[in-house]
């Protein structure tokens, strides 16, 4: 089975993930925020929060430069589509920091101790390693029953990333196009089926009037 297919048999709250080679992330700016449109059945102040979280940061540049290879280490880039950083992924979980304040310290902490961490066995914050180094680390906290007792913190927080990931690419109108979801779509009525017109003893044209 392929690492994608796989994903998508998890859901957002599975453990079991297999890492691959981590892409090249490099953080692109932040697109120039347009104040949302009051839509129908939403309230001004509504509106006027969604506008103040657009406008707003969480990571820093370096954590936001983590979370994209982190991201791509989870969804890499494949022959269908595109890794997690190009669908956007990593301006999603900065937005959920803003939206989720409950989550941010748990996000900000998970990033320390990741580097702290590599500095230790490596000599080099996360972003800094190499990319084997990075696959490394990662397969090290990747799979909460094979995890040795130091790596309880960084299970936590790859979990609550990678769920992140999920969440945000799947969402995205790469990662439906990716699961070939087409949601409703215009159907052509053909009119009653042939053998439900027998059944009733009808014919097409009795079943038009």
């Amino acid at each position: 089975m392929k690492r994608r297919d796989t994903l998508k048999a998890l859901s957002f709250s599975s453990f079991g993930l297999a890492v691959g080679p981590v892409e090249e992330a490099v953080p692109e700016p932040k697109p120039k925020v347009v104040p949302p449109k009051l839509l129908a059945g939403r309230q001004k102040f509504e509106a006027e929060r969604d506008t103040k979280l657009h406008g707003e940061k969480f990571f820093t540049p370096a954590e936001l430069q983590t979370v994209t290879i982190l991201s791509d280490i989870i969804i890499p880039a494949d022959a269908k589509s595109g890794s997690a950083s190009q669908a956007g992924v990593p301006a999603f979980i900065d937005f959920m920091m803003v939206d989720q304040p409950a989550n941010q310290t748990p996000m900000r902490g998970g990033l320390r101790w990741l580097n702290t961490k590599c500095v230790n066995r490596y000599g080099a914050p996360f972003a800094k390693c190499t990319k084997a180094q990075q696959i490394d680390m990662v397969e090290q906290i990747a799979y909460p029953g094979k995890a040795t007792p130091d790596m309880t913190q960084g299970v936590a927080f790859f979990t609550r990333m990678r769920n992140f990931v999920l969440g945000g690419f799947y969402t995205s109108k790469m990662g439906i196009d990716d699961l070939g979801y087409v949601g409703n779509v215009p159907n052509n009525w053909e009119g009653v089926p042939a053998d439900v017109l027998k059944q009733y003893n009808l014919s097409y044209d009795e079943e038009k009037k």
